[in-house]
């Protein structure tokens, strides 16, 4: 398959994550397969393509869930991801998201985030232990941050669909991770909240870079800076949001022309 590269990142801004002819295999099938990616600082990178193009798995990989097959993923120049563990990647600033919220429902709002920001991730010591004043002053931000500032004494699980993601962000975000992934955030939303996670998503970039899974086009098209295409595990194409939609490959593959493809409303 032709690779087409329409619209690279700025030279002007430092490489946050960069993939060489990055490759997952489980068995013989390649769900990954010669895959190359950029992502500067401070940008919102959308990933779209028809389920089992390899998009979360591109993320899985980055996060250490799924194991590199052969290929290099560099972060901030020279550090090769594939060489660490999971948590060691945390550490170095990844952060990630996963499609459903995953959040403590019998705490507060407060109290997740509390969880997320300490080292000790034990419990009893969290909870009982003092908080110091600049300890309160990032709670403070981060609540006022992802809009639940008046929400900060309330039980997470009575929260809205919306605003659970949003506290799952801002828990994530606690961590300060310089790169940020996010599989499918708005699914399950409402019109508003999809707008108002895009606000956020908009806002995040001048804490971190953000890499999203996403496939409702409407919203990609809102809030995205590049797009990158993936079919069959494969790079289809890379650009702003205009320039992908009308490349001919995309055209060709997502608008069935040459073969009747089955994703002929994808984009």
């Amino acid at each position: 398959m032709n690779q087409t590269a329409l619209n690279e990142p700025s030279e002007k801004k430092p490489i946050v994550l960069k993939s060489v002819k990055l490759s997952v295999q489980f068995g013989g099938f390649f769900a990954i397969r010669d895959f190359s990616f950029t992502i500067p600082e401070g940008e919102l990178h959308f990933l779209v393509g028809p389920n089992g193009a390899g998009k979360t798995t591109f993320l899985d990989a980055i996060c250490g869930k799924a194991p590199v097959s052969k290929g290099s993923l560099l972060f901030h120049g020279d550090l090769e991801l594939s060489k660490l563990k999971e948590f060691e990647r945390v550490r170095h600033g990844i952060g990630r998201k996963f499609q459903a919220p995953s959040i403590f429902p019998k705490l507060t709002v407060f109290e997740n985030l509390e969880l997320s920001m300490k080292q000790d991730k034990r419990l009893f010591p969290i909870l009982f232990s003092k908080m110091k004043a600049e300890e309160r002053d990032r709670m403070d931000d981060m609540l006022a941050f992802i809009g639940l500032s008046d929400e900060r004494h309330r039980i997470a699980q009575t929260l809205s669909h919306g605003q659970k993601q949003w506290l799952e962000i801002g828990m994530v975000m606690m961590q300060e991770p310089k790169l940020l992934l996010l599989d499918e955030p708005i699914a399950g939303m409402t019109e508003t909240e999809e707008e108002k996670t895009g606000e956020l998503l908009l806002s995040l970039k001048s804490r971190c870079s953000i890499i999203v899974v996403e496939h409702d086009m409407g919203f990609v098209r809102s809030y995205a800076d590049r797009v990158t295409v993936m079919h069959e595990g494969q790079l289809l194409c890379n650009g702003t949001i205009d320039e992908v939609h009308h490349n001919e490959q995309v055209i060709e593959v997502y608008l069935g022309r040459k073969e009747g493809s089955p994703h002929a409303t994808a984009l």
